[in-house]
């Protein structure tokens, strides 16, 4: 086994390539860089990855959440069911449009949203669900549309982790009454910074195209009040560059996580439900022993890892309550989950010879024997 001399492993590692840097030169030439044709073939080269659903680029995941509930009208006075366990941004977008984010639990498995703790958290001011695909696997879609079908309330996707993934043959991203990517160079693909939204409303999409561009469609005429949050064509040249390689890639983050699977018996391996696609934006196993311990030992063999995430959201100052305390949230699994979770590297430019490094390093982090 290598040790402290070993090159080490990044957690991961954005691809920027020669066709990236050449996309993003014949736009700089070309004179025309923002939400220009560049931007209209990437919307319309995504919508393969969600079944023909209308697309609509903006400059960010988080502008793509924040603009898909202003566009569905949420606000003050109304509350959105969210998991604690992701990102910031998923609780964020419903703070910035004034309405109330409710936390719920996720499911041990897969780490997204317990669809019976949504049901239960349904008061009178809810009015939409935002599950998040985390790690790249997908929320229960079936049960989530299945209760907000019979409750009448709207399903936004945050699948900024998520490009590719499916349950049920149905891609992320087309549930919902919207579904937000981000492309964020960390992300399975990127544009260095994006984000896309999805939807099958041809009005909603609409409403989007004219909140991310100051209210207008044509060029003075502002119909409504509207932001700044359009893409760039150089994002979307360079996102148009791995979209095309997407699939090559997440099948190699699939093997990836393969092999991890057959080879890590020190630690917990993640699940996959019955009918999900997994894409593995994160391989994330549960460290039941001493999580900090084991952390240590794999930044001492050379092997890169991260905890996604060590706070849940309601416990971020943002969201406690007035007294410094988390508020009345009984979360058990988002706490556990908080405790045990670590990232290790399964991104596609892994060699063999780092698979079997960080197989043999999670198991001796882990006290396998």
């Amino acid at each position: 086994m290598p040790g402290l001399n070993a090159e080490f492993i990044p957690p991961a590692r954005p691809v920027i390539g020669e066709a990236e840097i050449e996309a993003a030169v014949r736009v700089l030439r070309s004179g025309m860089v923002v939400q220009g044709p560049e931007v209209a073939a990437f919307e319309e080269e995504f919508g393969d990855l969600v079944a023909g659903r209308h697309c609509v680029a903006v400059n960010s995941g988080t502008s793509a959440l924040q603009l898909t509930l202003m566009a569905l009208g949420v606000g003050p006075g109304d509350e959105v069911i969210v998991p604690s366990f992701s990102f910031a941004a998923s609780a964020n977008s419903v703070r910035l449009v004034g309405a109330t984010p409710v936390f719920v639990d996720i499911e041990p498995g897969s780490f997204c949203l317990d669809p019976a703790a949504v049901e239960a958290a349904i008061g009178p001011r809810t009015v939409a669900v935002m599950p998040v695909h985390l790690y790249g696997h997908p929320a229960a879609m079936d049960r989530i549309m299945e209760i907000a079908e019979r409750r009448n309330l709207a399903v936004i996707e945050d699948a900024a982790q998520a490009h590719g993934a499916a349950l049920g043959g149905t891609p992320v991203g087309a549930f919902g009454a919207a579904g937000c990517f981000s492309f964020y160079p960390t992300k399975n693909m990127h544009s260095l910074e994006g984000g896309m939204v999805t939807t099958a409303d041809a009005g909603l999409a609409r409403t989007l195209r004219l909140l991310r561009n100051q209210g207008m469609e044509v060029r003075y005429a502002n119909e409504i009040v509207g932001a700044n949050m359009r893409m760039t064509d150089v994002a979307a040249a360079i996102g148009r560059v791995q979209l095309r390689q997407l699939p090559e890639w997440t099948a190699q983050r699939q093997a990836n996580a393969k092999f991890l699977d057959s080879k890590i018996v020190g630690m917990v391996t993640p699940p996959v439900a019955d009918g999900a696609t997994h894409v593995y934006h994160q391989y994330t196993v549960r460290v039941t022993s001493d999580r900090d311990a084991a952390q240590k030992r794999l930044t001492e063999l050379g092997i890169g890892n991260a905890v996604y995430y060590p706070t849940p959201i309601h416990r971020l100052k943002p969201y406690l309550a007035e007294d410094g305390k988390p508020g009345p949230w009984d979360l058990p699994e988002t706490e556990r989950a908080a405790a045990e979770v670590l990232s290790l590297p399964v991104h596609p430019s892994l060699s063999p010879e780092d698979l079997e490094r960080i197989a043999e390093g999670a198991n001796l982090a882990g006290g396998a024997r």
